[in-house]
């Protein structure tokens, strides 16, 4: 927002400018009758303030309009000064080129994922998809919060996703606003995730954007209970509810502390982070295609394990029989240390 308000400034002083041009020309040949080659010159050098005299001696009128005219561009010349030493001394020049820059990588994009607010929620949303390196897009109306976010942040972190100069690829705007979501590339996006404070923001992001773009997966956060019918008939595919989260995370760990420890290896909070990774038939070595589960034998290859399989039709298998042969559609779900993923990636991933 900051560094499009300070485009609209820059644009108002080349504005008034060219305002100023054309109002002393036009009092230059309506009151003195002068050649549009003179009265641009006279326009020119009363502008600057050199004093090179006038083409004929001036009549009362065009006296009394080169006096109002000098005191108007006095103005104008020092608002034109101050907005252009901004721009050369704060840098501003370099962070429109940046922005530029950004917003011409972005329309390139296709199959990315855009974060809708950077609070708590959005800011670990962008860490898990970098990391796992997903090419992520953040909405956000705070310059500042994105400022504070990159300051603290090292190039590495950004795994060569970042934009130029090792920011955020980000859009600063209303997400709510379909021209904001069109510049973050909805369009061509293959998730989103509104994470913004208001639950009626996120229902007015879900349908926006369900609507400039319906194969789009949308992932929204809510609040309220309430709130959650309202987000999937807007067009979420999933409303997740942090707060709920978090309570039953907390009950859990009262009752049943190993499972909590064990699903929080499989989620990253915990030092030893493992990784489950999921695999669809289609993922798979043509090789390979039409085997067993048996003769896949992941786990002798790799030391990952497959701990479930979603079939076509939808449901979910636990612990799948080792003599389930793999059809279209079905997707394996690999649980492992990164290693173990790594080495699963390599040898089962079509190339």
């Amino acid at each position: 927002m900051l560094h499009r308000l300070n485009i609209n400034r820059l644009l108002l002083a080349i504005t008034l400018t060219g305002l100023s041009l054309v109002f002393g020309m036009t009092g230059f040949m309506v009151i003195e009758h002068y050649h549009p080659v003179d009265a641009f010159y006279m326009t020119v050098t009363t502008i600057a303030t050199v004093g090179f005299g006038e083409i004929h001696p001036f009549s009362h009128a065009g006296r009394l309009f080169v006096s109002f005219y000098i005191m108007y561009n006095l103005v104008v010349v020092a608002y034109l000064v101050s907005v252009f030493s901004s721009f050369i001394f704060d840098g501003e020049l370099r962070k429109i080129y940046n922005m530029i820059r950004t917003d011409q990588e972005i329309r390139r994009f296709s199959g990315h994922v855009i974060v809708c607010g950077f609070g708590r929620n959005g800011r670990r949303a962008y860490q898990e998809l970098i990391a796992n390196g997903v090419r992520v897009v953040v909405i956000e109306m705070n310059q500042e919060l994105m400022k504070s976010h990159a300051e603290g942040e090292t190039d590495e972190d950004y795994d060569g996703d970042g934009a130029p100069g090792g920011n955020i690829y980000s859009v600063f705007g209303d997400a709510t606003a379909d021209r904001v979501l069109k510049q973050a590339g909805v369009e061509r996006a293959s998730s989103l995730i509104t994470a913004l404070p208001k639950d009626a923001d996120n229902v007015f992001v879900a349908l926006s954007a369900r609507a400039l773009n319906p194969r789009l997966r949308i992932i929204a956060r809510a609040s309220q209970k309430t709130s959650e019918s309202k987000l999937l008939s807007a067009g979420a595919d999933s409303v997740v509810m942090p707060d709920e989260i978090g309570g039953s995370h907390m009950a859990n760990l009262v009752v049943r502390p190993e499972v909590i420890r064990f699903l929080d290896l499989i989620s990253g909070l915990s030092a030893d982070k493992m990784r489950l990774e999921e695999m669809s038939f289609e993922q798979l070595r043509k090789e390979l295609r039409g085997r067993s589960i048996r003769e896949l034998d992941v786990r002798s290859i790799t030391g990952a394990t497959i701990i479930g399989l979603r079939q076509a039709s939808g449901d979910l298998l636990v612990s799948p029989p080792v003599d389930y042969v793999l059809a279209s559609g079905d997707v394996l779900l690999v649980l492992g240390s990164e290693e173990q993923i790594e080495t699963f990636e390599v040898r089962f991933r079509q190339l």
